[in-house]
């Protein structure tokens, strides 16, 4: 293949194949990824240790979930009972089932990934650790919050998808749902936080030599997931948003006696929320496909097929949202696109499920504790996928919509295409973690207790929704023919719970991470992970030739641990791992890794009070938090352009990599322009709202204003555009006083993209439209109020640039902050250009 980069692959072939390391690097390079000691602990950044506590907060959401719903089964065993009362069960079951898909489901397959990417890759870290652990910190604080709701009567009652009018004001007062909205507004960003790190570790971070289609499925699977929360996440984050305004300042968004309409959350809703049932599996049947060729001994049968797979599983689920509409009345055409989608979906699907059969059939499979996983999930989320099929088809779920049938379906596919896999990963890459791995005989007790009481619980539901059983009811009358099949469900629910239990015990009895050695490869897996590690992850990164590198490279790990590859050293004396090109994996630069950090916990507990704050009306203390946030980011980023005195480095052979590069070839670029696809999202999905209120009701819209004001608005952006562009070509002149006329050029970009919003806001208030008369008027301010919030942003980030003059870091040679915030000023420019090109192209009678 092609060199991207100029680099000569021949240079591979200077490695040594014998011969021993200088005495002491070892002991340099352990020194500089040592172990936290004390109150460390919660400053470690680095993906072996974050990802350990990010997965155990997942599994323990799972638990806390998992025992509200065996209360829940309890209530539903016998009817009539009164075990919970009405509210309380409410509160349960909308607790239950937020806990499982925000704070288990995603969270636990994205933590995953943190603490497997980079020995996968072989990479040191993910490219943004502190990023990492700050995700993980504010998913936690925000997760704890929420679960503590249920203690203090103020957990939400409108069930897991608060559809609205029942979650507004007039039917849900106080501050229940109040908790709801933020909480899980604040914990997305979390999670897109999390996909940022990994779209760019997968993309970037890459031992040498491992191209595309060298790269582990799981990786590729995880690639994709990110992509996926990029593009669907943001629609939770508006629906949340406008929700919250809409009980906080009564702007109607989904009030159609003002011109809003409650479908428009259904829309936004569950354009995020079922992509996210593909979000959730992709990343599990990544863990499959690689979990299957190594309990079989066999290489994955159709690798790109499987890739291809994910893909179109990732595509194609962004069109099957309104499958949960069917009964809203929408159109025939409407129903037809979307009926035939969601079948399409299941193509993909079956292509992976051939595919792992097709391996467990060729290979020598193992009925171990992996294995029992793996195919209890095969068998599970088949089942699950036939009930999906046919609640694809608009007659059929005319019948079974909102009824107990849609209850299994749902957790059949959740637990086959999730829960199941991340026990299968969890026995099987738990051992890479602990001293200790996790024992096969009560793992296989876990296993047939699980799939025995996952059974019981949820196959009877099939038939009490076919019987007219309605999800989403606390008790049911008696002499109907449901109390059997409850009760078996009740009874399943409580040996799934022991199955649970049992799992816990094995891990207090076993689970000993961050030892001085790990319990090793257990089931003789091929991947990179496998190779002897430390808190550094590889002794030295190594060379990649195939996809089962293990398996096909004999001696791969004998020479890793001798240091014979990149790396075997700290090259500039402190944290670094290797910046590699997109396609080919060519080394392109060293990166630097920071050292350990409070300023990631700090920045989450301020992050998780803004909101938390914000809850419960205290606005001052609020902003008080959001204040102290922000400084604790500014802190963390304020070295990121530091210079070194080593302009290259010597990676090992006599290779010589940048030590700092800018442009499209930074990392930090590359995060910055998925970060601003979000922020793209957002602005797209408010364009969807406007126009499909507009579309409801447009005798209720009032001509916009005057298109003179137009012309003064764009003009304002455009320019603001062109200063950016312009700092950053400042800059690089290189002169004497580059650098402050970068500078000034970029505070005035700034000061532009202001200007050209309060101008824009002063048109509207001429023409005497307030957000709170009707939907146009929320619409048209919350569009302005998305510009204002970048326009925050761009003020602080002036503020930031001109503390960086003073202190003399706005060099030529270390431009990546000042390309960054351009980046950011023209985007934000752009999206200001969109709103208000939007809000005068439709307008009312």
């Amino acid at each position: 293949m092609k060199s991207e980069t100029g680099f000569d692959p021949a240079l591979y072939d200077r490695f040594p194949t014998t011969g021993k390391r200088p005495e002491g690097e070892l002991e340099a390079l352990e020194a500089q990824w040592c172990k936290p000691r004390g109150w460390g602990w919660f400053t470690a950044i680095n993906n072996n240790i974050v990802g350990v506590y990010y997965v155990g907060a997942a599994m323990l959401f799972f638990v806390l979930a998992g025992s509200l719903a065996v209360l829940m089964r309890t209530q539903l065993a016998m009817p009539m009972s009164g075990f919970l009362p009405q509210e309380t069960y409410n509160q349960f079951f909308t607790v239950h089932g937020t806990m499982m898909m925000f704070l288990f489901a995603v969270p636990a397959v994205e933590a995953l990934g943190v603490l497997l990417l980079p020995q996968m890759l072989g990479a040191r870290d993910l490219p943004f650790p502190r990023l990492s652990a700050y995700a993980f910190w504010a998913y936690l604080i925000g997760g704890l919050a929420f679960f503590a709701s249920l203690f203090f009567g103020l957990a939400p009652s409108g069930g897991w998808f608060m559809y609205p009018p029942l979650s507004s004001l007039q039917f849900s007062p106080g501050i229940n749902a109040d908790f709801w909205l933020l909480g899980i507004g604040f914990i997305e960003i979390s999670a897109i936080a999390g996909a940022i790190e990994i779209i760019v570790g997968v993309l970037r971070n890459r031992a040498p030599g491992m191209t595309l289609d060298k790269m582990p499925i799981f990786a590729w699977a995880m690639l994709i997931f990110a992509c996926m929360i990029i593009i669907a996440f943001p629609s939770i984050i508006l629906s949340t948003t406008l929700l919250e305004v809409e009980r906080a300042f009564g702007w109607p968004f989904f009030d159609p006696l003002k011109g809003g309409d409650p479908l428009l959350w259904q829309h936004l809703f569950w354009f995020f929320g079922h992509p996210e049932v593909y979000i959730i599996f992709l990343p599990a049947a990544g863990a499959m496909s690689t979990i299957i060729p190594a309990v079989a001994k066999t290489p994955l049968v159709g690798y790109r097929l499987v890739v291809l797979a994910m893909l179109a599983t990732g595509f194609i689920s962004f069109g099957v949202w309104a499958h949960h509409m069917f009964t809203t009345g929408m159109p025939t055409i409407s129903t037809s696109f979307f009926s035939a989608a969601s079948m399409a979906v299941s193509i993909p699907a079956g292509v992976q499920v051939f595919a792992w059969i097709a391996t467990a059939a060729s290979g020598r499979m193992r009925f171990n504790t992996p294995g029992l996983f793996i195919l209890g999930a095969l068998t599970i989320f088949t089942m699950g996928g036939l009930t999906g099929v046919m609640v694809a088809m608009v007659p059929f779920d005319w019948q079974a919509h909102d009824s107990y049938f849609i209850v299994a379906h749902l957790h059949y596919v959740l637990i086959g295409g999730m829960v199941f896999p991340m026990f299968a990963a969890i026995y099987y890459w738990l051992p890479m973690s602990s001293s200790r791995p996790l024992s096969e005989r009560l793992g296989k007790w876990v296993f047939w207790l699980m799939f025995a009481g996952m059974h019981l619980t949820f196959l009877p539901m099939h038939l009490t929704g076919l019987m007219g059983m309605p999800r989403r009811v606390y008790t049911y009358l008696p002499d109907r023919g449901w109390d059997l099949p409850n009760m078996i469900s009740t009874v399943g629910s409580f040996v799934f719970g022991l199955a649970v239990l049992i799992w816990i015990i094995d891990m207090a009895r076993n689970f000993r991470p961050f030892g001085p050695r790990d319990a090793g490869n257990v089931y003789g897996g091929p991947g990179l992970e496998w190779l002897p590690t430390g808190l550094y992850s590889v002794r030295s990164v190594p060379i990649v030739t195939s996809r089962y590198p293990l398996w096909d490279q004999p001696n791969l790990a004998r020479d890793v641990e001798a240091g014979r590859y990149f790396l075997p050293n700290s090259a500039t004396g402190e944290r670094e791992t290797i910046v590699t090109s997109t396609l080919n994996a060519e080394p392109q630069y060293l990166q630097r890794i920071p050292k350990p950090s409070g300023w990631p916990l700090w920045g989450a507990v301020f992050t998780a009070g803004l909101f938390l704050l914000l809850t419960v009306k205290a606005y001052v203390p609020s902003m008080i938090s959001g204040v102290l946030a922000l400084y604790c980011i500014i802190q963390w980023c304020w070295f990121l352009d530091r210079p070194h005195a080593q302009k290259t480095a010597d990676i090992g052979a006599g290779i010589r990599i940048p030590t700092y590069v800018t442009g499209p070839s930074s990392h930090g670029w590359w995060a910055a322009v998925i970060t601003l696809v979000v922020g793209g999202m957002v602005a797209a999905l408010m364009g969807f709202s406007y126009i499909f209120l507009w579309s409801r009701s447009p005798d209720m819209w009032a001509p916009p204003p005057e298109l003179a004001s137009m012309a003064v608005v764009l003009a304002g952006y455009a320019a603001a555009a062109l200063l950016a562009w312009a700092s950053c070509r400042t800059l690089r002149l290189d002169r004497r006083r580059s650098g402050l006329f970068a500078t000034l050029l970029m505070v005035a970009a700034a000061a532009l993209i202001t200007a050209a919003l309060v101008t824009d806001i002063r048109a509207w208030l001429d023409t005497g439209l307030r957000p709170e008369v009707n939907a146009q008027g929320a619409t048209v301010y919350v569009l302005l109020a998305w510009q204002g919030f970048f326009a925050a942003i761009v003020g602080v980030m002036g503020l930031y640039i001109v503390l960086r003059g003073m202190a003399g870091h706005m060099q030529a040679d270390r431009p990546t902050t000042g390309d960054i915030i351009a980046l950011f000023i023209v985007y934000s420019a752009a999206q200001g250009a969109f709103a208000t090109v939007l809000t005068r192209l439709f307008p009312g009678g």
